[in-house]
């Protein structure tokens, strides 16, 4: 404990203390909470990202494998599908991927799989295909 200074009262050291003490607590807390926060923050922005480009990756390969088959039997009904596919790509393109603060980033997301629905109903496939990582079980 310091000792006492001419002019303080060592009663006044002991009854503070206990304030000194959880101030001193709160200061340590906030800074540790902080940065575990920080750090859970940067895994799941990380995580979330991720899932984010390989769904539009998903997409983007989707639309240039449909594209180029097309290319090779164009007709009436082809060049509609040609120009949907044309406009996700574009859609696709212009998202911004290194820009997370972007504020529109959730509404393009959604326009980008509105676009992939309806050219997957263009071109008559299912458009949630998703590889489960369960067993189908049968129930009777």
């Amino acid at each position: 404990m310091e000792a006492a200074s001419p002019g303080s009262d060592v009663f006044d050291q002991i009854v503070m203390a206990e304030d000194r003490f959880h101030g001193e607590g709160f200061q340590e807390g906030y800074a540790a909470g902080s940065q575990a926060g920080a750090a859970a923050g940067r895994s799941c922005g990380a995580l979330h990202g991720a899932k984010i480009g390989s769904e539009i990756g998903s997409y983007l390969g989707f639309a240039l494998t449909w594209q180029c088959l097309l290319l090779k039997h164009t007709d009436e009904k082809n060049s509609k599908k040609i120009r949907a596919l044309d406009s996700l790509i574009g859609m696709i393109k212009k998202f911004p991927y290194e820009d997370p603060t972007y504020e529109k980033l959730q509404e393009d997301l959604e326009k980008i799989r509105g676009k992939f629905k309806q050219v997957c109903s263009m071109l008559n496939i299912q458009s949630d295909f998703r590889a489960s990582t369960e067993r189908a079980s049968l129930t009777f």
